[in-house]
């Protein structure tokens, strides 16, 4: 029997390509099945991490059974250059071929800042300060009603100005909008003014279906050139916690500033925080009503009157009820 000797070179080219075959088997099934992490896993890319480098983080944390035949695999589908840095959360025993799709597509976790109506500038840009995954200083330059009260969504690594704009550029669209649908006849040459009063308003009220009303009043009083009487501009102006240990003290209605409605017709020079766009609509729609007074009933609302003689009725019934001061 003739027998054909098999070139050593021949041997070993066939030997590498069987390993190279059994690895990228090995890979295609270590993709396919569930990965080795017990609980959801958080990691952070920074940016010009190199595949290698990924997938290495990937094995040590538990994401990923083989660092290498993650590797190969990444490499073969041709999305070598194509990861990206970032925050990912991974689900418990997630399988590598979705976390290379996670990576790829940029499928990072998106962080929520919100910002809540009725809090004033000062307010958020502390609360942003401390937020997590944001870089950057906080742009203390932001004025009072800038930024509109809703949830914003962020990536780790964005700036704090970044998000701030963004704060500033939905509150300009929404008074834009709402300046736009405004009532006919209400008492208000620039979109600013809606906006302090929106905030008077905001402050004024938690019940949301009080907001006209309450704009409404306001309006009222400043077609009559009657003076606002707000409580919450007068605690702007004095730049101290209210509370029911301390509340309003005849001294604090008499102070002298800008913002005190007790001793000034017309709106404050501005803004007294952040109002949402459920105040801001009901400032340029307020309820047609005679009211001109209100005062808080002790549930969270307001009794409403439309004359001095009605609204002293109002307060001697809430006080014989221990409802109002």
């Amino acid at each position: 029997m003739r027998r054909t000797a098999v070139p050593a070179a021949s041997l070993a080219t066939s030997l590498i390509l069987l390993a190279a075959l059994a690895s990228l088997v090995g890979a295609v099934s270590m993709f396919h099945t569930p990965g080795p992490s017990e609980e959801e896993i958080t990691i952070i890319l920074p940016r010009g991490t190199a595949l290698r480098a990924i997938a290495a983080e990937l094995e040590s944390v538990g994401i990923i059974k083989n660092a290498a035949a993650f590797t190969l695999w990444v490499r073969v589908a041709g999305d070598a250059g194509a990861l990206k840095a970032g925050e990912y959360h991974f689900p418990a025993r997630v399988r590598a071929a979705e976390v290379a799709r996670m990576l790829s597509t940029g499928d990072t976790f998106r962080r929520r800042f919100t910002v809540i109506e009725g809090h004033t500038t000062a307010r958020v840009l502390d609360g942003l300060a401390a937020a997590g995954g944001l870089k950057g200083p906080v742009p203390r330059a932001a004025a009072e009603g800038a930024l509109l009260p809703e949830t914003y969504l962020y990536e780790w690594g964005d700036t704090r100005a970044e998000l701030v704009e963004r704060m500033q550029e939905a509150m300009d669209q929404t008074l834009a909008e709402v300046w736009e649908s405004r009532a006919e006849g209400l008492p208000f040459d620039f979109p600013e003014e809606i906006l302090i009063l929106a905030s008077i308003v905001e402050r004024e009220t938690g019940v949301p279906e009080e907001r006209a009303h309450i704009a409404g009043v306001f309006v009222n009083r400043l077609r009559l050139g009657m003076r606002l009487q707000s409580d919450p501009t007068v605690v702007y102006g004095i730049a101290r916690a209210v509370t029911e240990e301390e509340p309003l003290t005849r001294e604090d209605l008499d102070a002298e500033h800008e913002y005190n409605t007790y001793l000034y017709a017309g709106l404050p020079p501005g803004a007294i925080a952040n109002p949402g766009r459920a105040a801001l609509v009901a400032a340029a729609n307020p309820l047609e009503s005679d009211d001109l007074y209100f005062v808080a009933d002790g549930t969270g609302g307001h009794a409403f009157a439309s004359t001095l003689e009605q609204h002293n009725r109002n307060v001697a019934r809430l006080r014989a009820l221990g409802r109002t001061p």
